[in-house]
């Protein structure tokens, strides 16, 4: 009864510190997993954005791709003596297309994705120098059919560079919170891949090909 006596304040005050310390542990585990989740919420959030963002950059470089056979075509009847110069850019065009294909919407692919950088801006030099070529021919800057294909590969060529800007603008922001300490943790533990950024290396390729063929015409 003694002993009862004096170990018992001693066995309740160390209950009371495995409940403190066992709640404590809790309440951390508690916290860490809430700051998991939100992590993991973000990581998710911003992917999405960067990929829905290169799948409109996908659209409209398909819409690129379509339109450049038409204009090919169209161009041939006019340019008998620039052979070369049209099969550059059907040659550019069917590189582009199977780079397209290659990526398969997964900007996370960097060997990938550089192939396509560059198979895209080998087409946009090309699509320069065909452009340039035709100014030489007043019938066929003349041409209405010319004159509409080019308005459409001219309006979508500004649509892929404002589509480019908005998808590495959303790669910037993925990489800064993805890179950042602690989310890279669990970045690299769950598997949130890097993404690349869709840039052209020539300061030439980053202003599409334009021709004003209605204006010409007017002249």
């Amino acid at each position: 009864m003694l002993l009862s006596a004096v170990f018992a304040p001693v066995l309740a005050s160390a209950a009371v510190v495995t409940a403190v310390v066992t709640g404590g542990l809790l309440l951390v585990a508690v916290v860490m997993l809430l700051w998991g989740i939100g992590v993991y919420n973000k990581l998710v959030s911003k992917r999405n954005r960067y990929k829905n963002a290169f799948a409109q950059i996908d659209v409209q470089l398909k819409r690129r791709y379509d339109l450049i056979p038409n204009l090919v075509e169209t161009a041939k009847a006019f340019l008998g003596h620039e052979r070369g110069t049209l099969e550059a850019v059907m040659q550019a065009r069917a590189q582009a297309t199977q780079a397209q294909v290659h990526v398969a919407g997964d900007p996370t692919d960097k060997p990938a994705m550089a192939r396509l950088q560059a198979a895209d801006g080998a087409l946009t030099s090309s699509l320069g120098r065909l452009m340039a070529v035709a100014e030489a021919y007043p019938e066929l800057k003349s041409n209405q059919t010319m004159m509409q294909l080019s308005e459409e590969l001219t309006s979508t060529e500004n649509k892929v560079a404002f589509s480019r800007q908005a998808y590495n603008d959303s790669v910037l922001t993925y990489k800064n919170y993805r890179e950042a300490f602690p989310p890279v943790i669990l970045a690299n533990l769950l598997g949130f891949e890097d993404a690349a950024y869709f840039e052209l290396e020539e300061a030439s390729q980053k202003d599409p090909p334009k021709i004003d063929f209605a204006a010409s015409a007017g002249q």
